[in-house]
């Protein structure tokens, strides 16, 4: 593992980024900020407001884009989300545990990390569709609202999932880590073989119960793959090597997708996911490693590492609120009646930049306030007292549940308000300080933040 900066400043280097560790890798920042990038610009791109006498229409124009579907494979950078967050995850789980911790403290960590901004989301979530609800909002437009603006939480569920399984992951990476991975795909090929036959069943069932499984087997695979990228894996390959693997993964795609039982779109294989998502992933993840060099310099440029401070130390902020922002944005135009282009036309196309800029102007005026809620210190320090492992068991169950509801059935007022409830009490079981420890100022966190390889 490799990195740009060593102790003490260098030469262009912002000062809140002065210090970090030698053994963390800033690609992997990077990855993680670009990604960042990648899913507002898509959620933006996918909603269509057209204005007509009928009234406001809302539609996906990515959908009408004939090549659309096929560059998803290339798009769709959740996978490689996933396992930029196992390298993190692994990263995080060693070092605890040199220091003393175990699963317990791991866990906490995790859940208090995640889970605390998610909560000023669901109180916002709540007051405003309660607020809507009494101020006679129309039903089938607060609906269409919600279901939007909780379109995102999927990733929640899916990715505390994966959290709750890194310790015993990383034990069976330790001691068998390529009959792991192997398991694991073979349990992703079984799940996607009932859950397609289920679908050509002619008694209706719903297969998408079974397919869920594979958020631990897909999500897990991808996240595994973020270990083997931690130990090094990928550097014994040469560049052609990389790149070969990469065309490899594509070129068993097609199969898989053009006349195959998957769909080319990446994006309708998420939730459940299914195993194409894998084979995504790794081209991803091997097409880093090829372009790494190149992207060892660019993190080494200023203003670089200034936006990866910015988005990177406030990243779960930044995912929660996007959404609901970008949507609140729209309704903004909407009151002033700003001219809204047809959706998928030229004029559409060429107001997006203004829209984007806009968006994260937003995002990050919001970010700032509440960014302490996610870079604040758990409040113990490894192996110290905190509260018992039930505690955290139940507190990682009960943060899992209300996301998976928003995932399976939409956001609405009754979700939103009974999952405030449960993500407050899972907070507050993991919840404890040590009487000494402090309240760090914003620039003390985010700075705290970049010695951390939390994802």
């Amino acid at each position: 593992m490799s990195s740009t900066f060593r102790s003490g400043q260098r030469r262009g280097t912002p000062p809140s980024l002065a210090g970090v560790p030698a053994s963390r890798d800033l690609v992997v920042d990077l990855i993680r900020v670009s990604c960042m990038f990648a899913v507002v610009a898509v959620h933006l791109l996918m909603m269509g407001i057209s204005v007509d006498g009928s009234g406001i229409g809302v539609g996906n124009p990515l959908t009408s884009l004939g090549w659309f579907a096929q560059g998803t494979w290339f798009g769709q950078v959740m996978p490689l989300f996933f396992i930029v967050g196992g390298f993190a995850s692994l990263t995080l789980w060693r070092s605890l545990r040199r220091k003393g911790g175990d699963a317990g403290d791991y866990l906490r960590n995790r859940v208090l990390r995640l889970v605390r901004p998610t909560v000023a989301l669901y109180a916002f979530l709540t007051i405003a569709l309660w607020t809507a609800t009494a101020a006679g909002v129309p039903s089938g437009l607060l609906t269409v609202i919600a279901a939007g603006a909780g379109v995102q939480l999927w990733f929640l569920a899916a990715y505390l999932i994966c959290q709750a399984m890194v310790p015993t992951m990383a034990k069976f990476h330790e001691a068998a880590p390529y009959k792991t991975v192997a398991a694991l795909a073979v349990g992703a090929v079984v799940v996607d073989v009932l859950r397609l036959g289920l679908e050509r069943n002619p008694w209706g069932f719903d297969s998408n119960p079974v397919g869920l499984v594979n958020m631990v087997f897909v999500w897990g695979l991808l996240q595994q793959f973020g270990f083997f990228y931690a130990d090094g894996f990928f550097d014994r390959f040469a560049h052609w090597k990389l790149v070969a693997g990469a065309i490899g993964c594509y070129a068993a795609l097609v199969p898989l997708t053009h006349g195959g039982p998957y769909p080319v779109d990446m994006l309708t294989s998420q939730n459940p996911p299914m195993f194409p998502l894998i084979l995504v992933g790794l081209a991803h993840i091997l097409l880093v490693k090829a372009a790494y060099p190149l992207l060892q310099r660019a993190v080494q440029l200023a203003w670089v590492q200034k936006v990866m401070f910015v988005v990177g130390s406030r990243a779960m902020t930044i995912y929660l609120w996007h959404l609901p922002l970008i949507i609140a944005m729209f309704g903004i135009a909407l009151v002033l009646r700003l001219p809204f282009p047809e959706p998928a036309s030229t004029e559409w196309w060429l107001s997006r930049p203004l829209f984007y800029a806009a968006a994260w102007v937003l995002v990050l005026l919001v970010s700032t306030p509440l960014v302490r809620l996610e870079l604040a210190s758990t409040g113990l320090a490894p192996g110290a007292a905190r509260p018992a492992t039930w505690r955290i068991a139940v507190a990682t169950a009960l943060a899992i549940v209300p996301p998976f509801v928003v995932m399976r059935t939409a956001l609405d007022t009754a979700n939103a308000t009974w999952g405030l409830v449960l993500l407050v009490v899972a907070v507050a079981l993991v919840t404890g300080r040590r009487p000494d420890s402090k309240w760090k100022t914003p620039v003390a966190l985010e700075r705290a933040a970049h010695e951390r390889a939390a994802s």
